[in-house]
């Protein structure tokens, strides 16, 4: 008997195995998932007779032992065929879930480029409707600008770009040359008019998108206003980067007060019209305001100059005060003319180089501990020695 159920148990375990092997390695027969079922019964099957059997071959065998025994054996194969086939159903539903993901990724990718595709087109039409010849239109295409760097962040240094350079398109208006003194020989009044009315726009949007000051995790955008016109220009309480004004126009009142200029500012050659209010900024790097000149009051009361500082050859008409200023570094003040009240009582000291550097001495002034005036030369301007 035990040699029979041996036998049976070898053939048996023996087909079993061979059909696993067929399974797993004939493409046909992998198709077939009940082959894995049938091998699996075949080798429990097997494992029972052979486990049976050799159990019988003693003298003193006990049968109902034997076939308990060779029984948890066959139900040890078919648990460890339930092991393996929970296993696969696990790693299948795992790379069913990395396709998915994967199909996500890529249909949200294929949206983002759809998305990317379309801001480009927006970005593109609205600088093209800038060149329009009607007011209105350039309006909106500068609100359609702006609109897009809200939504879509990464395109605010174009955005700012853009607007920027058409501030820096050639503008002139009747009151302007009035301001200057001039006659004025350019386009009507109204014409002038509507020209202004989107530059203000232009200005206003600017202010609008760049961060407030105060953020220390506030993204600096750059401005590029060489040779801009601007007129009642507002950035007070922004945070800039680079700041490009090279012969700069400002007329009636700009406000950069409380204004923190995280890259290098240069004002070189710029005009001021009307009044200039820069108290309480601060400059992290070089801040030129050479041959600078302003017609009317500058204050810069309180602002922190962290780097180098240039008035050489600049001209001040009107008052100019720097109460409380704070400087860094020697500020350069070679050739610099100031014809109303100055105000250089700044906090902690001021050294600079002074040579041709001229007060008016018609009007009140103070200058830092040290510094004297010349008034050699004539009654109404002096040298300024430091």
């Amino acid at each position: 008997m035990s040699v029979l159920f041996i036998a049976v148990g070898a053939v048996a375990l023996a087909g079993g195995i061979a059909l696993w092997v067929l399974w797993h390695v004939h493409p046909v027969a992998r198709a077939r998932e009940n082959l894995r079922l049938i091998g699996t019964i075949l080798g429990a099957l097997g494992v029972l007779a052979l486990v049976a059997g050799w159990l019988l071959t003693g003298p003193d065998a006990d049968r109902g032992e034997a076939l308990k025994t060779g029984g948890l054996a066959a139900g040890s194969v078919v648990a460890l065929y339930a092991l393996w086939l929970n296993d696969r159903r696990r790693r299948v539903d795992e790379e069913r879930q990395y396709l998915e993901r994967a199909r996500q990724e890529l249909e949200s990718k294929r949206a983002e480029h759809d998305r990317e595709r379309a801001a480009d087109e927006r970005f593109l039409r609205a600088v093209e409707l800038l060149g329009n010849d009607a007011d209105q239109v350039r309006v909106g295409a500068l609100h359609a600008l702006a609109g897009l760097a809200r939504s879509r962040p990464e395109y605010t240094q174009d955005v700012l770009d853009v607007i920027c350079s058409y501030l820096r398109r050639p503008f002139d208006h009747p009151r302007h040359a009035a301001i200057r003194g001039e006659e004025y020989g350019g386009q009507d009044r109204a014409e002038a008019d509507r020209w202004l009315q989107v530059r203000l726009t232009a200005q206003r949007l600017i202010a609008d998108l760049l961060p407030l000051a105060g953020d220390p995790d506030a993204r600096p955008y750059d401005l590029d206003l060489h040779g801009a016109t601007l007129e009642y220009f507002d950035l007070s309480r922004r945070v800039i980067g680079q700041l490009r004004a090279r012969e700069l126009n400002l007329y009636e009142s700009t406000s950069f007060h409380h204004c923190e200029v995280r890259g290098p500012a240069w004002f070189t050659g710029g005009r001021s019209w009307g009044r200039l209010y820069a108290q309480e900024m601060t400059f992290h790097d070089k801040s030129w305001f050479s041959r600078f000149s302003a017609h009317g009051l500058a204050d810069f009361a309180a602002t922190t100059f962290h780097g180098d500082t240039k008035f050489a050859s600049s001209t001040w008409d009107d008052r100019v005060s720097f109460a409380g200023a704070t400087f860094d570094h020697n500020v350069d003040f070679t050739e610099a003319t100031f014809r109303g009240d100055l105000d250089l009582r700044v906090t902690g000291g001021l050294t600079g180089r002074t040579i041709g550097m001229t007060v008016s001495t018609r009007h009140e002034r103070h200058l830092p501990p040290g510094w004297k005036i010349d008034t050699s030369r004539d009654d109404e301007t002096g040298l300024v020695r430091s």
